[in-house]
């Protein structure tokens, strides 16, 4: 299942058009703002998804039932671009566990991932969040899903991006078997030659810290 965000008018609208725009994305602390609000509206949809349970509160005048989540989540950020992006989810989702991924993409004729570090919990029947704000070709997200399941089979898994081409989308259901959920801001029109979003925002790691060598 996709869901996509901007398919509806929300506030969450104005944090991606400024994100996406050329002059104003280049003040570099107010494009990770934005995208650790956007993580946040992101993260309040995602909730939705979750399994909860009834618990009694005690109030200073009576007692009361509220829905809580029934088993915390996984977030999972690929360093570094979902750094912001990241802390708008564990804002909301404040008493999750974390995993840390290293991975990135190599340039070439063939854009191939590559993997170099994860420190994450134990995911048995856990929902698993995995955030990375663009899904270009999906490759970088199903390499780190299948790394991931070394630490056990997720209850639900989620992928969250702040923009996703097509191709990426169908990468990803080509070679996933399992049920799955893409949530993202928005669904661009396609890749382009060199396998970057198009309209996207641009490199987004760049835009939050700096162009890499």
């Amino acid at each position: 299942m996709v869901i996509v965000l901007n398919k509806q008018a929300s506030i969450a609208n104005q944090f991606l058009y400024e994100m996406r725009h050329k002059d104003i994305q280049k003040d570099r602390a107010k494009f990770r703002h934005n995208l650790k609000k956007l993580g946040q509206v992101m993260a309040y949809e995602v909730s939705k998804s979750l399994q909860f349970k009834k618990t009694k509160v005690n109030t200073p005048l009576s007692t009361t039932e509220v829905d809580l989540i029934n088993e915390s989540p996984v977030l999972v950020t690929i360093l570094r671009a979902s750094m912001p992006f990241f802390e708008g989810f564990i804002d909301y989702f404040d008493q999750a566990d974390a995993a840390f991924v290293g991975a990135y993409r190599e340039e070439g004729k063939d854009i191939s991932v590559k993997f170099e570090y994860l420190a994450s919990p134990n995911l048995t029947d856990r929902p698993l969040i995995i955030i990375d704000p663009m899904l270009a070709t999906g490759k970088s997200l199903v390499t780190v899903y299948n790394k991931l399941l070394e630490k056990g089979s997720p209850s639900s898994i989620h992928f969250v991006s702040a923009v996703a081409a097509p191709e990426g989308i169908e990468y990803i259901a080509n070679r996933l078997n399992k049920k799955y959920t893409v949530w993202t801001a928005a669904l661009d029109e396609k890749l382009n030659s060199m396998s970057y979003i198009v309209p996207g925002l641009g490199d987004a790691g760049d835009l939050c810290y700096g162009q890499k060598e």
